[in-house]
């Protein structure tokens, strides 16, 4: 387990969630060798297990930026990487960085962070009140149509312009980089070959970021921590539920996995 307090300071953060993205659909596409970028990066070429702390996005990333990332999904207590200080947590332990701030973003912009946001669904628009809560935590923050969920080219766009952002942060600060990739959030059918969303296109979503992330792993600065996971899944019909913001299995079961990228990484 990473000593973050060790790894805030010195690297560069980077949180990527793969909006809806579920657990088993990962995991049988990782198997399969369908994710190859993921794949080589994740210990062991595999996802971990873990509940969403939210079954929607909105509040999946508020709890996550308060520092309650993805739990695993085995009973115990399990140590978190980062939290906020407060009396009688039972979670918080040497390893875990401590912020004394209500939000992870603004515990790393006090520590000397350059804070970015690359939004994707509707949460991160800046689009109304609502949609500029999360990404307004931010010191900086994107959104462009382009990146949604309407866009078949998302994931590229999305990460074109985290690109950009890398090539523009002064060498003397480090960087809390945050992309929501948008690709397998409803609709995704335009991934598959019928006008309908099903598991089938679920993975087809997921196939095409893989495509695209590469791009921005190689863009990373050296060393930088990264956590990649989702937010929460979404059904596709079990036990008659459509959709997410609701208790089911396929909804709360999401994948997770976090690494270092050094300047010896392949």
């Amino acid at each position: 387990m990473y000593d973050m307090n060790r790894v805030v300071g010195t690297h560069d953060l980077v949180l990527i969630t793969i909006d809806t993205l579920r657990y088993d659909v990962a995991a049988e596409l990782a198997a399969q060798g369908r994710t190859p970028v993921l794949t080589r990066l994740l210990p062991g070429g595999r996802w971990e297990r873990r509940h969403a702390p939210g079954n929607f996005t909105f509040a999946s990333h508020a709890a996550m930026f308060a520092g309650f990332l993805p739990t695993p999904a085995e009973p115990g207590r399990h140590p978190r990487l980062f939290a906020g200080r407060f009396a009688g947590s039972e979670t918080t332990m040497s390893h875990t960085w401590v912020f004394d701030s209500p939000d992870m973003v603004s515990g790393l912009a006090k520590a000397g962070y350059h804070t970015v946001c690359v939004g994707g669904v509707g949460f991160f628009t800046k689009e109304g009140p609502l949609g500029s809560h999360l990404p307004g935590m931010f010191a900086e923050s994107h959104w462009e149509r382009e990146f949604g969920v309407t866009s078949p080219t998302s994931t590229r766009a999305q990460v074109d312009c985290a690109r950009a952002v890398l090539k523009q942060v002064r060498t003397d600060q480090r960087l809390f980089l945050f992309v929501n990739v948008s690709a397998l959030h409803q609709p995704n059918w335009f991934y598959g070959t019928s006008q309908e969303d099903s598991l089938a296109t679920h993975a087809a979503a997921l196939e095409y970021a893989d495509t695209e992330l590469g791009r921005l792993f190689d863009a990373l600065r050296r060393p930088s921590f990264v956590i990649v996971c989702s937010d929460h899944g979404t059904a596709y019909g079990e036990d008659g539920y459509t959709g997410h913001r609701l208790g089911h299995e396929v909804v709360w079961t999401v994948p997770y996995g976090e690494f270092a990228i050094t300047e010896d990484a392949p």
